[in-house]
């Protein structure tokens, strides 16, 4: 007997909440079951589910032995740029834990190449940007239109293709990409730094300029998440990696609408592809992420993930967080944090994952075991039918 349609809940109804739209969640559709469809793809789209999906952020790291054979002997740019590599990279950390989704080896940095910014990233420092971006001029006769994609980046479709012919049908395939706030700070200021002296000076000073350089970022990033899925990605997620800079209330105004037009544009060209919205230093901005359209919402590990799911409701599809540095501690602590994540994310679907990307130095067998956990773990309980508080009808 063929499995009947599931439910997929999708925010429509909209009210005023500060500078974005907060809306509430009704059923609007539902969509066949596929059974080759991933696990993970499926608990994105809300589905009732056999079990946790599991998969860590940084996966593909220097914590693996594998790993640093390449890292040691090839920059980065080389590695991320070199299909042959990415793809082998990508997939070590899969082969080894067995995690429920492979990420592609890239960085959020990757693109800004294909709009004139220019980047690289020196061992031992990180990222650096020769010409930042510090002026109105700058951001218009500099930073210009991405162009085709696949004459820009034609190594991203090379490497996506290539990891979705040797994954196997139950492992989903994560593309990503930077918010576009991240990518103008790191643009503006053209490095890392604690206080983002140059990029906060500009909020108050040059507003117009920051703006129009989030705008043309969100048109390139828009563009590029559906490359990456036209390349073979199956669910997008989008890293906020600096939102720890800003109040929340400069959250709403200078990172939330520029995500929601890249969400809005992924589910208006690629309608079922998930969306991931992951926003590092979430704690204060809780409020402001009801209001966020994308189909997950990512954790860092200092947000109270039940406080998370009290705040943005049972329908919503949480994903993280554990504390990374608990991979260092004895196996029954880790067996302990998950089994807590995943107790604490219910009642609604749940994606493990940790709350920040796994460190160098993390014991490999840490992350086995952590994963092989997760996968010990039941049926999700208690939202295949989510509460009248959580819904406006359902259709």
């Amino acid at each position: 007997m063929a499995a009947m349609p599931k439910p997929i809940w999708r925010r429509t109804s909209s009210t005023a909440h500060g500078n974005v739209t907060s809306s509430a969640w009704r059923c609007t559709k539902t969509f066949a079951v596929h059974r080759e469809d991933p696990l993970l793809v499926r608990t994105a789209r809300g589905e009732a589910v056999e079990r946790t999906p599991v998969w860590l952020m940084r996966q593909a790291g220097r914590y693996m032995a594998e790993f640093r054979a390449y890292s040691d002997k090839y920059p980065f740019r080389t590695r991320s740029e070199t299909p042959e590599i990415a793809v082998e990279l990508s997939l070590q950390p899969w082969r080894a834990f067995g995690t429920d989704a492979v990420i592609f080896f890239s960085d959020i940095l990757t693109p800004l190449p294909s709009v004139g910014v220019e980047f690289d990233v020196i061992k031992g420092k990180g990222p650096r940007i020769e010409s930042p971006i510090r002026s109105m001029e700058d951001v218009m006769q500099n930073v210009v239109d991405m162009g085709d994609p696949n004459v820009k980046l034609p190594f991203v479709r090379t490497i996506l293709e290539t990891l979705r012919s040797e994954i196997d049908e139950s492992t989903a395939l994560v593309g990503f990409v930077g918010a576009p706030w991240t990518l103008a700070a790191y643009a503006w200021e053209g490095k890392a730094d604690r206080h983002l002296l140059h990029t906060k000076t500009a909020m108050t000073r040059q507003p117009e300029a920051v703006h129009l350089l989030l705008d043309k970022l969100t048109d390139m990033l828009a563009q590029y998440c559906v490359y990456q899925i036209d390349s073979g990605a199956q669910v997008m997620q989008i890293f906020d990696s600096w939102a720890h800079h800003l109040s929340p209330e400069q959250f709403q105004v200078l990172s939330l609408p520029y995500v929601e037009r890249i969400v809005r544009h992924i589910h208006e060209q690629r309608p079922g592809v998930p969306v991931i919205f992951h926003a590092n230093g979430g704690v204060g901005k809780l409020k402001a992420l009801q209001g966020c359209t994308a189909d997950v919402i990512g954790l860092d590990w200092n947000t109270d993930i039940a406080e998370a799911r009290q705040a943005l409701g049972r329908g919503r599809v949480l994903q993280g967080n554990v504390d990374p540095m608990l991979l260092f501690a004895p196996q029954e602590t880790i067996q302990e944090a998950v089994h807590d994540c995943i107790h604490r994310a219910q009642p609604g679907p749940h994606i493990l994952n940790v709350g920040h990307g796994v460190v160098q130095g993390t014991p490999e067998e840490a992350v086995r075991y952590f994963v092989q956990v997760a996968k010990e773990s039941g049926p999700q309980q208690g939202y295949a039918a989510p509460s009248d508080r959580d819904l406006l009808t359902a259709q």
